[in-house]
């Protein structure tokens, strides 16, 4: 089992920022054959959402106009930990990029759109390595 960090700097000094392959769509739908294609559930009052690969969305004739890719913080973080989502946040909302955390057993990821994923990406580095 790989050591879980609570610690705010730690955390942000482990977080490892990658960008995962492909773009994403949030959506809502009950859908079966969707809900297994998704790699994200989540159920509000107002119905399921989840996140699709944008292929996926497109074929089911969902908005797709504002794709997102999905940036894995790779550090092994506390479900108790307190910081690391505020500090993503903080340093994206500061060069004006939108970011939707959503927060794993394992890892937190950063959903960002998709046409400022790799300014994300080094603004994060820039974070871990005390720059921002």
């Amino acid at each position: 089992m790989p050591e879980i960090v609570k610690d705010t700097t730690d955390m942000i000094a482990g977080m490892t920022p990658e960008l995962r392959d492909g773009s994403y769509v949030f959506a809502m739908s009950d859908d079966p054959a969707l809900v297994i294609q998704s790699i994200c559930t989540f159920r509000e009052t107002e119905g399921l959402s989840l996140i699709l690969p944008l292929n996926t969305a497109q074929d089911a004739g969902f908005d797709c106009s504002a794709p997102m890719r999905c940036i894995t913080l790779n550090v092994y973080s506390s479900l108790e930990g307190v910081g690391l989502t505020a500090a993503v946040a903080t340093a994206l909302s500061n060069a004006g990029i939108a970011c939707n955390m959503v927060a794993a057993f394992h890892h937190d990821h950063a959903f960002v759109p998709a046409n400022k994923a790799e300014a994300a990406v080094n603004i994060l580095l820039s974070l871990q390595n005390g720059q921002t």
